[in-house]
């Protein structure tokens, strides 16, 4: 370990040597300080890019009390957004000089919140990333997590962590304004599992929106993402349902939507028009094609990873972001029919 630290000090001295500067200046540069001239950091780079100089990871760990790795649980990897959201944040922590260490919370192993800390610290890690999270982890997160930043992915502000995300809200707002900009008068909403944050967030939006239209609000049905619920539910409706649109929390659940809803008689959009949320990259070659709310992935992982180093430099944001969704319509919605 002393010899590891010795070669990087000796390295960056040369480094210094060749760009005429302090050794200190180097490492200001490599640790992305602030404080240092453009012209200096200009020349102390092109210094570093002609010898080709790599610093010791684990040297530098020890003299600056930093590893550079961001920790991230995820409370299931297998749906898309999760899935999007996890690579959007190694991108964006690959390019801000960063690494990623992540675990997946696998309930159907009974791994803990408890466990998924206790390995990523061993690792020294600097801040942590929830992603996905449910009620009941972001609930035991807030007595086990300290000492270094957190950031919970969620809408709603919160005293123990960082937050941002996409404004889920808002994007279920979109979904139901849509269908009610149509015509629609008769809207289901088939919900994510309830205790997922962002399930919740989305089906307290579909309620306000219908609510504020003054339409009646139908009992939720409670999926579990897939689309196999979607499927054996669409199967399940008769003709002429007491509903004429659907806002099927994912994209996943409306796909099963879509066969099902065709098995069991009904044309999509003249019998039922569907709205998903996620924007799958093959939601535009579903049969019809599926109108949906895209979230930019790239964009949270790169405001997370913002948020994160600033308040590891001190300078924590104040406030929570939230990134906009886009809805995306496409053929799986029209006007209602009369019936």
């Amino acid at each position: 370990m002393g010899n590891a630290a010795g070669d990087d000090r000796l390295n960056i001295r040369q480094v210094a040597a060749l760009a005429g500067v302090s050794h200190m200046t180097v490492s200001r540069v490599l640790n992305d300080s602030p404080n240092i001239r453009p012209e200096t950091r200009a020349k102390v780079l092109k210094v570093i890019d002609e010898v080709k100089f790599r610093p010791n990871s684990a040297a530098r760990a020890l003299a600056t009390k930093r590893s550079k790795r961001i920790g991230v649980i995820v409370d299931s990897a297998v749906e898309y957004g999760p899935g999007s959201t996890l690579r959007g944040v190694e991108e964006a922590a690959r390019e801000a000089g960063y690494t990623v260490s992540s675990v997946t919370l696998a309930h159907t192993r009974d791994e803990s919140p408890h466990e998924a800390v206790e390995h990523l610290t061993s690792q020294g890690i600097d801040a942590l990333c929830v992603i996905a999270p449910r009620s009941s982890s972001v609930d035991v997160l807030r007595e086990i997590t300290g000492g270094i930043p957190v950031l919970v992915v969620k809408a709603d502000a919160d005293a123990s962590f960082l937050t941002g995300s996409v404004d889920q809200r808002r994007g279920a707002t979109l979904a139901t304004e849509h269908l009610i900009s149509l015509g629609h008068r008769e809207i289901l909403h088939v919900a994510g599992p309830l205790d997922w944050l962002d399930a919740r967030a989305r089906e307290r939006a579909w309620h306000a929106a219908v609510r504020k239209a003054g339409l009646r609000e139908h009992p939720v049905v409670v999926g579990d993402w897939t689309s196999d619920f979607g499927y054996e539910f669409g199967r399940s409706v008769r003709s002429a349902p007491p509903f004429t649109a659907i806002f099927a929390a994912n994209d996943q659940m409306a796909l099963g939507l879509l066969h099902g809803l065709r098995e069991a008689g009904l044309d999509v959009p003249g019998d039922v028009s569907v709205v998903g949320f996620d924007d799958l990259p093959d939601a535009r070659h579903f049969l019809p094609p599926l109108t949906t709310i895209r979230q930019d992935f790239h964009a949270l992982g790169v405001r997370t990873v913002e948020s994160l180093r600033a308040s590891l430099e001190g300078t924590p944001l104040k406030h929570g972001f939230k990134i906009a969704p886009e809805l995306v319509v496409r053929a799986s919605t029209a006007a209602p029919r009369e019936r």
